[in-house]
């Protein structure tokens, strides 16, 4: 496959992600309804699967794995801090304020790990 191709898909599929975790927590933080239907429950997961198939398929093709690439290394941590803390904000039981902390600090982490993205250091915008 085309390492541009990927790379497009891969980019498209950060935007849709980041704009629906945005979408859906500020819905959830309003109380809006409409966060709670199958469709935002579920086009999440596929866009985020096609997220993951692309990135793991832009790694293969530039045989890049986190032993070799310290950069992709942060990126996978970040991601981890930045699911735990989008579960915490999408969490309906949770206090609104903790939710509200804990979406901002899923975004910060989003805009962490593009800033290592595109920098390919592993500090990304503090490096």
């Amino acid at each position: 496959m085309d390492y541009f191709v990927v790379k497009t898909i891969h980019q498209s599929a950060v935007a849709l992600s980041i704009t629906g975790f945005f979408a859906r927590g500020l819905g959830a933080l309003m109380g809006a309804r409409w966060v709670t239907s199958r469709a935002a429950k579920t086009l999440p997961h596929l866009v985020d699967t096609v997220l993951l198939l692309s990135a793991l398929t832009l790694a293969w093709l530039l045989r890049l794995h986190p032993g070799n690439a310290p950069w992709l290394l942060a990126k996978v941590i970040g991601l981890l801090v930045y699911i735990g803390l989008g579960m915490v904000a999408l969490k309906p039981q949770r206090p609104v304020p903790v939710r509200a902390a804990a979406w901002l600090g899923a975004l910060a982490t989003f805009g962490w790990i593009v800033s290592v993205a595109l920098s390919k250091r592993p500090l990304g915008f503090f490096g």
